[in-house]
This record gives C-alpha cells, sequence and structure tokens, in this order.
C-alpha cells in the first residue's frame, strides 16, 4: 500500500512519526560531516528540501534530540556506528529567514530581531543555570524585538558563547533560507540597508566565533562576497553547477520512478518525465522538484506545482524591466531554443540594473534555466559561456501564464486590434494599438496609468495631429525595412499568395503608437 503524502510537511520527525512519504536523503549527513567544512553554503531552487534537510540535520546533531535513534534506524545514515554515536551530541543553533518578505527595511529588520529574539526566549534556561555573568545576563535580558544593530548582529555569536560552555562542546549553527530577505530587499529598494545590517551579523556568528563547530547555510542564491560575505573566507559554497551534494536535494529518476511504482503510476514514467524533468546539478542529470512529484502522487495528475508554488515577482520584475535584447532572448526560450552567455554564479543584487546578464545567473539559480553545455576557458579572465534553454515543460508554461498577465488588462483592445487588422482598418488598428499600449506599457513602469480618450474619433485625431511630424519618419522607415529584409519571403514560401499579405510599420514614442502601411 502506498504510503500518504503530506503536502507542505517540512519537520522530518513528523514525516518519520507518522510514516508518510519519505524519500532518504540522510546521506547527506555523512557527506557533510566529512567533508569537514567549517561553513557550507548550499544554494538550490525553492521547493527542493533544503527546509526539510536542515530539519533532519538539526535532529540527528541536536542534543534536544538525544536518544532518538528511531527517527533514523530505518534510514541509510544509520547503518554506521560511527554515525549512530553522533546522534544527539551537539549544541545546535537552528534558524530559518524564509519568513522575511517585507516592504520594508524597517520591517524586515524587526522581524529579524523577532526570530533572534525566540531564539533566545528557547534557552532562558540559561539564566538558571550558574553560566552567565552578570553583563551576560545583562545581554540576554537586552535581546528583544527592539533592540539596537550592535546588540542585534552580535547575538547568535553570544548564543554560541554560552551555549558552548553549558554544554562543553561547539555548536552547529543552520541558517535556512539565508537569501530570501535579501530578494525582498532588491525588489523593494531597501538592498544597501539590509546588506549593512546582516553583514555584521554573519561575520560575527560565522566568522569571528570561536565557539563555532561548524554550519549550514541555505538559499536560492549566491550572494555575492563582497557584499554580504565579506570577509568570510571560511566559506564552501556549493551552487547549483557544483558536484557536491548534487543528489542530496531534489529527487533522482530513479527515486521519482520508484515512487511511481509504489503509487501504481508506473505507466506514466515518460509522462512524468516529460513535464518534470531536466533539473541538473553539477555533472548530475535528471533531476526532478520534490514538489512537482509530491503534488502529482497526490493528486494523480498532471499540474504546474513548482513554478506556481510561490512568487515568481523576481524573476518577472527582471525580465519585464530589462532591455530588448533581453526580452529577445527570453522570447527565443519560450520558443523552446537556447542561449549562450557568460554566467557568474555571484549574485550582485545591487548591480542587476547595471549588468542584466546577471538576469540569466539569476534564473539559473532559481531553477528557471538548465545548463545544456558550458565551455570553461582558463586563459581567459572572463566569466566561462553557458548554454541555457528553459528547464522543462511546467517551467515554460508558467512563463507563458506569467507573459499573459502582463497583457490581460488589454484583452478586450487587444481582440479589436486584430479584427481590424484582419479588416485592413489601419484607422481603428490605430486606436486599439494605443489603447494597449497605454494598458500594456504601465505595467513596466511605476508610473500613474495615463487617462484613456473619451472616444475612438477624438483619440485618433489627437494622436495623429501630435505625433504625425515626429513618428512618420519611423513608420517609414519600419516599412523599407520589411522590404530590406524580405520579411514576407517566410510567408510566401508556405505559399501564401502575395496579394493577400499587408505590410505595416509600427512607431513607437513612450506609451504611443504610430501604424502606417505600404
Amino acid at each position: 500500500m502506498a504510503r500518504t503524502v503530506s503536502i507542505g510537511c517540512q519537520d522530518f520527525e513528523t514525516l518519520q512519526r507518522e510514516g508518510y512519504f519519505y524519500i532518504d536523503k540522510t546521506l547527506f549527513i555523512k557527506e557533510w560531516w566529512e567533508g569537514g567544512d567549517s561553513v557550507t553554503l548550499i544554494t538550490r531552487p525553492r521547493r527542493f528540501g533544503k527546509t526539510l534537510n536542515m530539519s533532519m540535520t538539526e535532529q540527528f546533531f541536536s542534543v534536544e534530540y538525544a536518544g532518538r535513534g528511531d527517527l533514523f534506524e530505518k534510514l541509510a545514515v544509520w547503518k554506521e556506528e560511527k554515525y549512530r554515536k553522533l546522534q544527539g551530541t551537539y549544541p545546535v543553533i537552528s534558524l530559518s529567514l524564509a519568513s522575511i518578505k517585507d516592504t520594508s527595511y524597517e520591517t524586515a529588520r524587526r522581524k529579524i530581531c523577532h526570530i533572534l529574539t525566540s531564539l533566545y526566549s528557547k534557552h532562558r534556561f540559561l539564566l538558571e543555570e550558574e553560566v552567565l555573568d552578570e553583563k551576560e545576563k545583562d545581554f540576554f535580558a537586552s535581546v528583544s524585538i527592539d533592540m539596537d544593530d550592535v546588540t542585534a548582529t552580535l547575538a547568535l555569536h553570544e548564543l554560541s558563547g554560552y551555549l558552548s560552555r553549558y554544554y562543553g562542546k561547539k555548536v552547529i549553527i543552520l541558517l535556512d533560507e539565508y537569501d530570501t530577505p535579501m530578494q525582498e530587499a532588491y525588489v523593494n529598494g531597501y538592498w544597501a540597508e539590509l546588506v549593512s545590517f546582516t553583514r555584521s551579523m554573519f561575520n560575527a556568528a560565522f566568522k569571528t566565533n570561536p565557539y563555532l563547530e561548524r554550519a549550514i547555510m541555505t538559499g536560492i542564491t549566491r550572494v555575492s562576497r563582497e557584499s554580504i560575505f565579506s570577509d568570510l573566507n571560511n566559506m564552501k559554497v556549493v551552487t547549483t553547477t557544483s558536484d557536491a551534494y548534487a543528489d542530496c536535494f531534489g529527487f533522482t529518476e530513479e527515486e521519482v520512478f520508484q515512487a511511481l511504482d509504489e503509487f501504481e503510476m508506473a505507466d506514466r514514467r515518460q509522462e512524468v518525465k516529460k513535464w518534470y524533468d531536466g533539473f541538473t546539478f553539477g555533472s548530475k542529470t535528471d533531476m526532478y522538484n520534490p514538489w512537482s512529484i509530491l503534488n502529482y502522487l497526490d493528486a494523480g495528475k498532471l499540474g504546474i506545482y513548482w513554478a506556481n508554488s510561490s512568487s515568481n515577482s523576481l524573476a518577472g520584475k527582471l525580465i519585464r524591466e530589462a532591455s530588448p535584447d533581453i526580452k529577445q532572448e527570453f522570447e527565443e526560450l519560450l520558443l523552446g531554443q537556447s542561449i549562450v552567455t557568460p554566467i557568474d554564479e555571484q549574485t550582485v543584487y545591487g548591480e542587476l540594473d547595471g549588468n542584466e546578464e546577471g538576469i540569466w545567473s539569476l534564473l539559473l539559480a532559481s531553477g528557471y534555466l538548465k545548463v545544456l553545455h558550458y565551455e570553461e576557458d582558463w586563459d581567459s579572465i572572463d566569466a566561462p559561456n553557458y548554454e541555457l534553454t528553459l528547464t522543462n515543460r511546467e517551467v515554460k508554461r508558467m512563463f507563458c501564464t506569467m507573459v499573459r498577465g502582463w497583457f490581460q488588462k488589454s484583452r478586450r483592445e487587444y481582440n479589436g486590434f486584430i479584427k481590424a487588422l484582419l479588416e485592413d482598418d489601419l484607422k481603428t488598428m490605430n486606436y486599439y494599438m494605443n489603447k494597449v499600449a497605454l494598458a500594456t506599457f504601465s505595467t513596466f513602469d511605476t508610473g500613474n496609468k495615463p487617462s484613456e480618450a473619451a472616444e475612438p474619433e477624438r483619440f485618433y485625431h489627437g494622436f495623429i495631429l501630435g505625433l504625425l511630424v515626429e513618428l512618420s519618419d519611423t513608420v517609414k522607415a519600419a516599412l523599407q525595412q520589411i522590404e530590406k529584409k524580405k520579411y514576407e519571403t517566410l510567408l510566401t514560401e508556405k505559399g501564401i499568395p502575395k496579394k493577400r499579405i499587408r505590410k505595416y510599420g509600427f512607431a513607437f514614442s513612450g506609451k504611443q503608437v504610430l501604424i502606417g502601411k505600404e
């Protein structure tokens, strides 16, 4: 009988206690521990099991789960005595920044302070033990939602010291979704303020912390060292192009097919592969997003599960506001083609506006793109060139839906334009195209939506009178381009008679359009 799929459960203990569907990823613990790295940063797309793996790691090492070998005894890591003896032997500080999705720095900072305050409340027993001196007790008491920057940025460092002294052992720090606030800060315009705050906190917790045994940080992107990881040179960085932990996050094809067998869906392997396969980590291909697979097993049918599981606002913002060249490359991707571009995996959010190639790096890290091929030239100082394409059919469907959404407000006008085009009604085409432009272009900027014309006749003539001189030369140039590049050839080669082919030139000035005809 197939196990129950628990959608959204990210607590390892609950999955094991209730016997819910779970694919064994406990060998991550062994691989990480034997790697010996002081601080490990692992980036993976959202919904790839990062939080569940952090929960698993916490419950394996934490003294709070001492004697809980029952959680692991049926899993791969428990086969070695060395690891059975490690279970429940370290003080662990575990926190997540996944909930920091705010539109202002003040609110984001306050929420981070709330998370730190909750950690201190969890360890209030330290105040009752003979562990802290009076100054340390004062610092403990000063940790609050309203604490100053000095207290907040030192909170993890100081708590590490208290726990290390109490247990006689250095601590393990697990920080999940470290970059969620970074993405929101970029989208909402408070990047510089948040960087300054988090840089101080991370430096104190992970660099200048003598009480730290090891640490893991997870996120979607590798935010550049220059921005928040300055001086943090003891960090092992594992990105989507790294071979380390390649099969520890996400499901392999073998695991997916075994799951389909368990749920008596073996005949649907190719359907699932066609829609959800495509993720690549390092040299490990044919990786699947757990969220899509779990929802497919639960619902028993295809759906856009992962791509619609959370906000795609950052991806949408970057593409929507990008240059024409970027939009053209994005169009090629939607058509099933690939693009070749340099990739620098260190994301510098503050520079994305001036370095648009960073868009592709971000979309690759986020799982929307996959690597088909890359070439590393060690004699060059430039970043390697990557051949990229959309990850799979689910991602393509998500992007198509997103783009349609940008134009949804002008659907009626668009239909009117198409009708006018089919009837070769140039006057009405101009009217409706300008309606489309007014509605659509406002989606691509932050200005107020312009007022609309009261009636077609006045709108059309006012537009022509105002723009005829400025735009008529542009229309003429567009028509000349049609002739020069022989755009009609593609149609005539398909057998379409020349008399059925019409040629129009479009000229744009801001949100206004003029259409001319040969």
